[in-house]
């Protein structure tokens, strides 16, 4: 039997719809929960260093700990940029060669994300449009879960494409 952790686990737990027509009829529905993911401090400075965004509630471990949230946070766009790892762990559309980030409409960094925390993904199909070349665009509800917490980290609304 395979570790949960594994990639024959992960397979055997991918919510997989065959086609572009199959996904459609889920409209409405949850279709996926993502397996949890660690936010760990390398994560976060390597997030500061490609980003220039060093600021200390993210990067001095120390000073963190004497600051609002009793130690370094996530960046909200550190927690966001995790979305398509997240999908990807999640669900797959057989049908589909390619997938593409098509934006966001709306987001909302609604808790903290601890460094040290995990969180995982619970993915809710909005809408799923055909495209005018063999595919659809999707508008997916993502709430980031964070492990242990009442309220989700981040709610986001994302458009993706996939194309046949």
């Amino acid at each position: 039997m395979a570790s949960p952790g594994s990639l024959a686990g992960r397979l055997s737990r991918l919510k997989t719809f065959a086609t572009f027509a199959e996904l459609a009829t889920a409209v409405g529905q949850e279709i996926a929960v993502s397996d949890w993911t660690q936010i760990t401090q390398a994560q976060v400075q390597q997030f500061a260093d490609a980003t220039g965004d060093q600021q200390w509630i993210h990067v001095d471990v120390e000073r963190a700990k004497a600051g609002p949230f009793g130690g370094p946070i996530a960046h909200g766009f550190l927690t966001l940029s995790l979305l398509p790892r997240l999908f990807e762990d999640s669900f797959a559309i057989a049908e589909s060669r390619i997938a593409l980030n098509y934006g966001l409409n709306k987001v909302r960094f609604i808790h903290p994300v601890p460094v040290g925390s995990r969180l995982r993904a619970r993915l809710k199909l909005l809408a799923c449009t055909p495209l005018a070349e063999p595919g659809v665009q999707i508008s997916l509800e993502a709430t980031l879960e964070l492990e242990g917490q009442a309220k989700p980290a981040c709610v986001a609304e994302s458009l993706l494409r996939y194309y046949a």
